[in-house]
């Protein structure tokens, strides 16, 4: 679902708005029989049971086992989820695609989930396997969803319940500055229990909550060049440890995160430091395979793409990071 949200989302920014429709279809279709009990993740054909099982004779790439089937995460809550959707189709709205009473509907739907999971820790953008927390990204996504709503009723005039949004969509700002954000240090956190910070924290500016260079901001982006920045600057989702263990519920560690580096050079571009974006992009552009192909992650050491190849997150953070140079003047 977040996956092709995005994908959405940048399609229509680029005149393809015949693809984002037949995708809202398809979401009508797959969520439509249940939206109480909304997934992170469908079958393309839309079916719900996607198990996740290990292929024990099989060693994996360079020995990478476990050789999994489906996946486990589809029975997770992930609290950024809705506010990607709603994003997605705000998106196409705004572009002058007509809502029906099916797809406003749904919509109405899932803010009315995002209500019945206010107070549900989550796993997270990224899957985490160990004990749900309240993840601040995933708490700005929240608001942003019940932001979309309230924006639909208000800017193209569709029936909703604009003053119960308003008062559920301001009590998820202010708990997440109190709770999301650190005052001592200045910065906003991984989660509410930590004072870590998570790549995914680059998305903050881009769903309206907060401006790229107000100064909380800029001194989150500081901590992440700080903690997850790393050769040639590329970026790791969050921070491991010397153990090898995260609060991912996984053990050993991973590379730099291409997504990541290209949410890097947005905020750059969209915060004033242009020269910098430039620079990055241009640095993390030069790893693509000689079809133009990214992966999933970069291997700084040893020159090479690693994980899942070609990945379509990464593209789209290319897309974005391009548009927010261009928009930018370059």
């Amino acid at each position: 679902m977040r996956d092709a949200a995005l994908t959405i989302e940048v399609l229509v920014q680029h005149n393809h708005q015949d693809g984002a429709l037949l995708w809202r279809d398809w979401l009508l279709r797959a969520v439509a029989a249940d939206p109480d009990q909304l997934q992170i993740m469908y079958g393309i054909d839309g079916r719900r049971n996607l198990p996740e099982y290990q292929l024990e004779h099989l060693s994996g790439y360079e020995q990478s086992s476990p050789v999994r089937v489906g996946n486990g995460a589809v029975d997770q809550y992930q609290a950024d989820v809705v506010g990607e959707v709603m994003i997605a189709l705000a998106t196409l709205r705004d572009a002058g695609i007509r809502e029906n009473d099916y797809s406003w509907g749904l919509q109405c739907n899932l803010i009315a989930f995002c209500e019945i999971h206010m107070n549900v820790p989550d796993n997270g953008i990224w899957e985490m396997r160990g004990e749900p927390h309240f993840f601040t990204h995933g708490r700005v996504m929240m608001w942003a969803a019940f932001n979309e709503g309230i924006r639909a009723v208000r800017e193209h005039r569709l029936v909703g319940d604009v003053d119960h949004w308003t008062a559920l969509r301001d009590q998820l700002h202010d708990e997440i500055w109190e709770k999301g954000y650190n005052k001592e240090l200045g910065i906003f956190t991984q989660t509410y229990d930590n004072t870590e910070v998570d790549a995914s924290l680059l998305q903050l500016p881009h769903t309206g909550f907060i401006e790229p260079d107000h100064p909380a901001m800029l001194r989150t982006v500081a901590r992440i060049e700080e903690d997850l920045q790393g050769d040639y600057g590329q970026v790791w989702r969050y921070r491991t440890f010397e153990s090898g263990e995260s609060m991912d519920g996984l053990e050993g560690h991973e590379y730099p995160f291409v997504i990541c580096t290209f949410w890097l050079v947005e905020q750059y571009a969209r915060s004033g430091r242009l020269d910098e974006a430039r620079d990055l992009m241009r640095t993390t552009v030069g790893f693509a395979s000689d079809l133009g192909l990214l992966a999933e992650e970069y291997d700084v050491a040893a020159h090479r793409m690693a994980g899942n190849f070609p990945q379509a997150f990464s593209h789209l953070g290319l897309i974005r990071a391009a548009d927010a140079l261009r928009e930018a003047g370059e």
